[in-house]
C-alpha cells in the first residue's frame, strides 16, 4: 500500500531516528520562558505609570500629537525601568519569596527563570530604559535616574525600615508625575504633586495593613512590618485619606494651573467617593494587598475613576 510520506518526520529522519521530537522542545521551552518573563515583569503594575499622563492632561496638551507621543514614550520608559527593578528585586528576595504563600508562585521563585537570567535581564532593562530616557531630554533623564536611585535604595535597605518604606513608595509616584510633566514640558501644580504623594501614602499604608492582618507567621512578613502596629497604620490611613481629599480640593480652587472660575470643584465628589470606596474595600472587604487588582476588579472604583477622568477632561478642555 502506498502512503504519502510524513514530511514533518521525513525532513529530519536519519537512520530511522526521529529528531524532530527533540528539536520541537526548544521552541516550547522558549515560549514558556518568554511567558514567564512577561509575568515576572509584572505588566499589571504598569498601571501605576498612568500618573505620567497627569502633565499631559492638566498641562493643557491633551490634543497635541507631539505631546501625546512624548508622554506615551515616557510611560514606556518607566514601565521598562520598573520591570527591571522588579526582576532584580525578585532575585534578591528569592529565598524569602519561596517561603511566601503567594510570592512563591512568581517565576523566579518558582524556578521558571534562573536567578542569573533574571538579574541579567533586569539590569539590561534598567540600562535600556535610562538610555531611552535620554531621548526625551536631559531633564527627563535626570528624573529617571533619581527614580532609579530611589528604587535601588528601596530594594537594598529602605523596604526594611518602617515608614521609610512607604515614604519611598510615595516619592516614587511623585517622581513619576514629575517625569510626565517634564516629558511634555509643562509645570504641574504643586498641589497635584502633594495630592499624588498623599494618595500614594494612603495606598501604601493600606497595603501594609493588609499584610499585617493576613500574614500571621512572622517569617512570612516583610521586615518593616515589625515596626508597625494596627493602631498606627489605621491612624496613618485616616490621615492620608483626609490629606488627599484636602489637597485635591485646594488644587481645584487655588492652583494656578486650574481654571480660575473654580469649575474643577465639580470633580471633588468623585475623588471623595473614590477615597471612601477604597477605605470601604480596605476595612470591610479585607482588600488592599493588590491595589491594581482593586482598581480593575471593583466596579465602583473603576467607574468612579472613569467618571472623574471624563469630567476633568470636559471641564478643562470643552467647557471654556
Amino acid at each position: 500500500m502506498d502512503m504519502a510520506p510524513d514530511h514533518g518526520i521525513a525532513a529530519g529522519a536519519v537512520g530511522g531516528d526521529h529528531p524532530v521530537a527533540k528539536t520541537s522542545a526548544h521552541p516550547v521551552r522558549t515560549t514558556h520562558f518568554l511567558k514567564a518573563l512577561v509575568r515576572a515583569m509584572r505588566p499589571t503594575q504598569w498601571l501605576k505609570n498612568g500618573i505620567l499622563f497627569a502633565g499631559l492632561v492638566f498641562g493643557d496638551k491633551l490634543f497635541e500629537p507631539s505631546a501625546i507621543a512624548r508622554a506615551v514614550f515616557a510611560v514606556i520608559c518607566f514601565s521598562l525601568l520598573s520591570s527591571g527593578f522588579y526582576l532584580v528585586n525578585d532575585v534578591r528576595d528569592l529565598e524569602v519569596d519561596r517561603q511566601h504563600p503567594i510570592k512563591r508562585h512568581r517565576p523566579i521563585a518558582a524556578g521558571e527563570i534562573a536567578p542569573a537570567q533574571g538579574m541579567t535581564i533586569g539590569l539590561l532593562a534598567i540600562f535600556a530604559a535610562l538610555a531611552a530616557s535620554a531621548l526625551l531630554g536631559y531633564r527627563f533623564l535626570l528624573v529617571a535616574m533619581a527614580y532609579s536611585l530611589l528604587m535601588a535604595a528601596y530594594n537594598v535597605r529602605l523596604k526594611e525600615i518602617a515608614v521609610a518604606d512607604v515614604i519611598a513608595i510615595a516619592t516614587g509616584f511623585v517622581l513619576r508625575a514629575a517625569a510626565g510633566a517634564v516629558a511634555v514640558d509643562v509645570t504641574i501644580s504643586p498641589w497635584l504633586l502633594i495630592c499624588t504623594m498623599l494618595l500614594a501614602l494612603l495606598i501604601a499604608f493600606g497595603k501594609r495593613r493588609h499584610e499585617l492582618m493576613t500574614l500571621s507567621t512572622a517569617g512570612l512578613r516583610r521586615e518593616s512590618l515589625g515596626g508597625y502596629s494596627r493602631a498606627m497604620i489605621d491612624g496613618c490611613v485616616v490621615a492620608a485619606a483626609a490629606g488627599t481629599l484636602t489637597a485635591y480640593t485646594v488644587y481645584t480652587v487655588d492652583a494656578e494651573s486650574a481654571p480660575h472660575d473654580r469649575r474643577m470643584l465639580v470633580t471633588v465628589p468623585f475623588v471623595a467617593f473614590g477615597v471612601l470606596r477604597y477605605l470601604y474595600l480596605l476595612y470591610r472587604r479585607g482588600q488592599g494587598g493588590a491595589p491594581e487588582a482593586m482598581l480593575i476588579d471593583d466596579r465602583g472604583l473603576l467607574v468612579t475613576v472613569g467618571l472623574w477622568g471624563m469630567a476633568s477632561a470636559i471641564l478643562l478642555y470643552l467647557a471654556r
